[in-house]
């Protein structure tokens, strides 16, 4: 069964009384399970521990795309309240008559992880499954010269894998032959990327622009800087896993992938198989927010399974392989200038940025895009990494400035060739160009970063998460002492996207910096689950503080003392003020990412007095700025 018919597919009624939910939308450690119960719960009338939320598989499931984006309460929950609302027969709840939403709801995927209980693909177990390794070069696109024999190896042209019995037998055969493997020498990694980046360019676009020039020409002061933001690691503290079993002429893949329609896609190109034979159906990882390893261990495990002679086949990623071979979140240089007129009010703008796409998704396009489809005894041609047009964008995502400018210009520079393997993560091109674009309105600023940013601001809701960060950090007792700084940053994710403020106070001890306070008020409109949303825009603001001050890939890097990340004793206590409305709901996981790091950075500048335009604020950073 390839597409059920709609309503059979996301809603059915059990005969004990129970509501299954079929929804493409994944869990990811996001709490999306729990909410889209409540969507349904409420909008069917029943009461929420009935709800049974179905893993997304493609033999039931509607195809939602990914799950990335903050789309899944904005899109899919749409999309589950509309099929609920159809199948009673009635017109959508209004706001007013919401019970369960809006509600704080205790997570539904919680409680078997707490208990230990078997949760993950990870702890996934087939009857006769083999345990494999792969085998890849020591740097990205060398290919196999040769390779001892030995029992459980299996290979296709530079595609190579042991399989065994015992994982640990799989982790020392795949020791030993990576030892004795003898391999080309890929392509070197340049050393100055963003100098690469610069001298790569494959098209250069207007992304968006709005011209005046009676306002240009009153600027009579001209200011510009350039930013740098490294490639940077999804570093899921569990390593990518996925199983595979080929039946006959039916291939069944488990993976912790955020695409499944798009994942099938693309493995059914790289094996030539019909798509209607090919099944992935999702199962939970460790949370990934952004495209990490899953859908290339998906691959591998498949190209696997199809050398195991009908046994299925269980493909855990090591600590090494995940850091060496997931897609990393590209790198990127903004470069700004702005014109000010006499009385300091911005009446031209320029934002030109360099980066690779920042989407390399499987599904996407009529070529693959997993590593292991290039390596193969009849290699695949690697897709490019791309970008989807804005409002969504990627690596221009968050470049239009949010703030009212008479004159504006939005280059793209789009870098086609890729020196290393990249794609989605977290934000995508928000992170950098936000962390850019609040970082100059401090400096523009003169003193006065409140005023100056309400001053360009005419959005209401995005003017009140700003005034209400202000107030909830007590921004105006602030008491100022040597080595300790605060500063602010605002941003609408995607400018279509959730409001978000962040106020960062820091302590600086020479070059080392610290996070000591963040304090975020965000905007997503009506809170299906508010509780779930505080717990996203507190992870949020800890994985950029972690971005922010410590991680940068470097090649090499292979494990947590080449590639660190914050500690527990570094993560800094966030305070979050969910502004409550009844607008449409918005996705909150990614819409602090780039005010959190703006925020350090303009903290940093408030404790120091240097302005560090590289990222991460590391104290070698610290010192050349």
């Amino acid at each position: 069964m390839n597409k059920p018919e709609k309503l059979p597919q996301r809603v059915r009624f059990e005969a004990d009384g129970t509501v299954s939910i079929a929804t493409g939308k994944v869990e990811l450690g996001q709490g999306i399970s729990t909410a889209l119960a409540q969507i349904a719960a409420d909008e069917l009338g029943v009461d929420l521990s009935k709800v049974r939320i179905l893993p997304a598989s493609t033999e039931y499931s509607p195809d939602e795309g990914v799950t990335s984006g903050s789309l899944s309460i904005q899109d899919g929950g749409k999309a589950l309240r509309q099929a609920c609302a159809e199948l009673r027969g009635r017109a959508e709840k209004p706001a007013a008559e919401y019970t369960i939403v809006g509600s704080n709801a205790p997570r539904s995927d919680l409680p078997g992880k707490f208990a230990g209980r078997a949760s993950y693909v990870q702890d996934m177990v087939l009857p006769g499954m083999l345990q494999a390794r792969v085998i890849r070069p020591p740097r990205p696109f060398g290919k196999l010269i040769s390779i001892p024999d030995h029992p459980g190896l299996v290979r296709d042209g530079s595609f190579v894998a042991v399989l065994a019995e015992r994982e640990e037998e799989a982790i020392a055969a795949a020791k030993k032959l990576s030892a004795k493997a003898v391999w080309s020498d890929g392509p070197a990694t340049p050393q100055d990327i963003y100098a690469w980046l610069k001298d790569h360019v494959a098209e250069s676009k207007v992304a968006k622009e709005k011209a005046d020039p009676a306002a240009k020409a009153r600027g009579v002061k001209r200011v510009q800087a350039e930013y740098h933001k490294p490639f940077i690691c999804h570093a899921s503290i569990g390593p990518s896993c996925a199983l595979a079993w080929l039946k006959e002429d039916r291939l069944e893949v488990w993976s912790h992938t955020q695409g499944i329609f798009g994942l099938r896609q693309e493995i059914a190109m790289v094996l030539r198989m019909p798509e209607e034979k090919v099944i992935v159906r999702h199962a939970e990882g460790a949370g990934c927010y952004g495209h990490n390893g899953a859908d290339d261990v998906a691959l591998d495990a498949a190209l696997i399974a199809r050398l195991s002679k009908g046994r299925p086949v269980r493909l855990q990623w090591t600590r090494e392989d995940e850091f060496a071979w997931e897609p990393y979140g590209p790198a990127m240089v903004v470069a700004l200038q702005a014109s000010l007129d006499g009385e300091g009010n911005i009446v031209s703008w320029r934002h030109d940025l360099w980066s690779n796409g920042h989407t390399h998704r499987p599904g996407r396009g009529d070529k693959p895009v997993l590593i292991a489809a290039a390596e193969l005894a009849q290699p695949f041609e690697r897709g490019p990494a791309v970008d989807p047009p804005l409002p969504s964008g990627g690596a221009q995502r968050n470049a239009v400035p949010g703030y009212e400018f008479p004159d504006f210009q939005v280059m793209h520079h789009y870098v086609r060739e890729a020196p290393v393997h990249g794609s989605s993560l977290r934000s995508l091109g928000a992170f950098g160009n936000v962390f850019a674009i609040e970082s100059f309105m401090d400096e523009l600023a003169d003193g006065d970063p409140i005023g100056f940013r309400l001053k360009h601001l005419k959005d209401p809701r995005g003017r009140a998460v700003l005034e209400e960060a202000v107030r909830k950090s007590n921004w105006n007792s602030w008491k100022k002492s040597e080595g300790r700084g605060r500063g602010i940053a605002y941003a609408r994710y995607k400018n279509i996207g959730a409001y978000c403020a962040v106020v960062a106070e820091v302590e600086a001890s020479g070059a080392e910096l610290r996070v000591t306070r963040l304090v975020a008020a965000v905007d997503v409109g009506l809170a299906v689950n508010p509780d779930g949303v505080i717990n996203q825009v507190e992870g949020g603001c800890v994985q950029a503080t972690s971005w922010a001050l410590k991680e940068e890939w470097r090649p090499g890097a292979v494990s947590w003392e080449d590639y660190p990340i914050l500690r527990f004793s570094e993560a800094p206590p966030v305070e979050v003020v969910v502004l409550k409305n009844t607008f449409p709901s918005l996705g909150a996981g990614e819409c602090t990412m780039g005010p959190a790091v703006a925020a350090i950075a303009n903290a940093l500048h408030d404790a120091l007095g240097v302005r560090v335009r590289k990222l991460p604020l590391t104290a070698e950073n610290i010192a050349n700025a």
